[in-house]
């Protein structure tokens, strides 16, 4: 970190105030230069010109100077504050680059807050969740995680994981010694079991936080002119998608996203599945079925008052359009025009009085059930009018409670890779407690404790294995 590094750190365009932020050891010197100013006071405004080599002026505005370590990087910080055109800006950010500093690189200036310790990763990470949120929900989740919450619970459970291994340590060291006999009388797993719950709740609270974050990506898929772009549009509160009673209006996928009871959904309207010869239609049809399979949730919309017909099923539909059954945890039915159906209900129901049918295909049991008496088995209809907006709320509702969203208030933002890092925190604790029960094994119970909290230590980058053994030996004194 010798370079001293220096960006635009404000949109460019047209703007009241833009702000070129410099960090580094000649950050200081580059803003005296900059403007023939000898002292700046740290964390007090001063009102400066800023000067090109020449003598002539670029700018003025206020400089703002956080000493190191007291600073966002820990390094000295310069702040220059002008005004926010795009011509300015960069004659500025050039001037600055001739007094010697270099273009910042994509997230340097956190990273060089993670790599002083003035963030850990996941405050680092929670910066740009921030920036990212797409809901108020997910900002304020961010916010907490750069605030330090999420941090504090991993590093309690790293410490939990730590007096755990050190007790383990002991009783394999010292196995003819009384007071440190624990694997037999029922400390480290009354210890263990703890850990493991705790963990449990931690990840149920992260999984929360990635939806918040990431959301979902929801596909609308059926037949043509079922109602997808209606449902889309529905959805979005504006006319996003062309509508008409033409078949195949739509030809290729179209994206919104949205947020629906705090949850962002990414929505795609795809051309409808059908046989065709029209060559650009087949494309669209194509580029449908791509984003079918990677679809998070699909909905299968399909009109009630033509698609299903013969005896046929909305279960058969979804075969003959996808090709295999989709899980019924990644789709939910859709019946469209329900307000032609002389049996409307705005809840959830059974156009066939509690359908069960075995699929040919597969051989499975496929039961439409009501929302109210789901128990997580079957697949989930339900009925809506993309014409007068029935039955959207309970779709929202429903789409919420398939995929498992109920963010509490204190949640908080988490990544993906936080969620793998805690399920293989839990695999790895799971073993230990095998071979600690079942086998009293000391040294593998040890071997998967240190796994454990290796695979924990991901989240927030604290320990490095010369840290971690420093830490365990360091803070545990056998006193013989």
């Amino acid at each position: 970190m010798t370079t001293t590094i220096a960006a635009i750190a404000t949109p460019l365009g047209r703007g009241g105030v833009g702000i070129i932020r410099l960090s580094g050891s000649k950050a200081y010197a580059i803003a005296c230069q900059l403007t023939g100013k000898t002292k700046f006071s740290p964390r007090l405004a001063s009102f400066c010109r800023f000067y090109q080599a020449d003598g002539t002026i670029i700018d003025e505005g206020l400089v703002l100077y956080f000493n190191a370590p007291h600073s966002f990087t820990g390094e000295d910080v310069i702040e220059l504050q002008g005004h926010g055109g795009m011509i300015l800006q960069n004659q500025l950010l050039a001037r600055v680059f001739e007094l010697g500093a270099q273009q910042a690189n994509a997230g340097e200036f956190s990273y060089r807050a993670f790599d002083n310790d003035k963030l850990d990763l996941v405050q680092a990470e929670a910066i740009a969740d921030a920036i990212d949120a797409t809901s108020a929900a997910a900002a304020s989740s961010a916010i907490r995680s750069l605030s330090g919450e999420f941090s504090l619970k991993i590093n309690q459970l790293l410490e939990q994981l730590i007096h755990l291994r050190l007790h383990v340590e002991a009783a394999i060291d010292f196995p003819d010694e009384e007071d440190v006999d624990f694997l037999s009388d029922g400390v480290i797993q009354d210890k263990l079991e703890q850990t493991q719950a705790q963990i449990q709740l931690v990840l149920a609270t992260a999984k929360q936080g990635q939806l918040l974050r990431d959301g979902i990506h929801v596909v609308l898929a059926g037949r043509p002119n079922a109602g997808k772009s209606s449902l889309l549009n529905r959805l979005a509160g504006q006319e996003r998608a062309i509508v008409t009673e033409i078949a195949g209006t739509t030809r290729d996928t179209l994206q919104e996203t949205v947020v629906l009871n705090g949850l962002t959904l990414h929505l795609t309207d795809t051309a409808g599945l059908r046989e065709t010869e029209d060559t650009v239609e087949r494309i669209g049809i194509a580029r449908a079925r791509t984003a079918i399979a990677q679809a998070d949730m699909l909905l299968l919309v399909y009109d009630v008052t033509r698609d299903i017909e013969g005896g046929s099923t909305p279960i058969q539909l979804a075969e003959q359009l996808f090709g295999e059954l989709p899980e019924a945890k990644r789709l939910l039915i859709i019946a469209n025009k329900s307000d032609l159906l002389s049996q409307n209900s705005d809840k959830t129901v059974q156009l066939s009085n509690a359908l069960t049918e075995t699929s040919q295909t597969n051989n499975t049991v496929s039961t439409f059930i009501d929302t109210d008496a789901n128990n997580g088995q079957g697949y989930e209809q339900v009925n809506v009018s993309c014409e007068t907006g029935a039955g959207i709320e309970n779709l929202i509702e429903t789409l919420c409670a398939k995929v498992g969203f109920h963010p509490p208030e204190n949640s908080l933002i988490a990544r993906t890779r936080h969620l793998d890092a805690l399920r293989r925190t839990l695999i790895y604790l799971d073993e230990a407690h095998e071979q600690l029960v079942v086998f009293q094994a000391g040294e593998l119970v040890a071997d998967s404790l240190r796994q454990a909290q290796h695979s924990l230590s991901e989240i927030t980058g604290a320990f490095s294995a010369d840290d971690l053994l420093g830490k365990i030996f360091g803070s545990f004194c056998i006193g013989k």
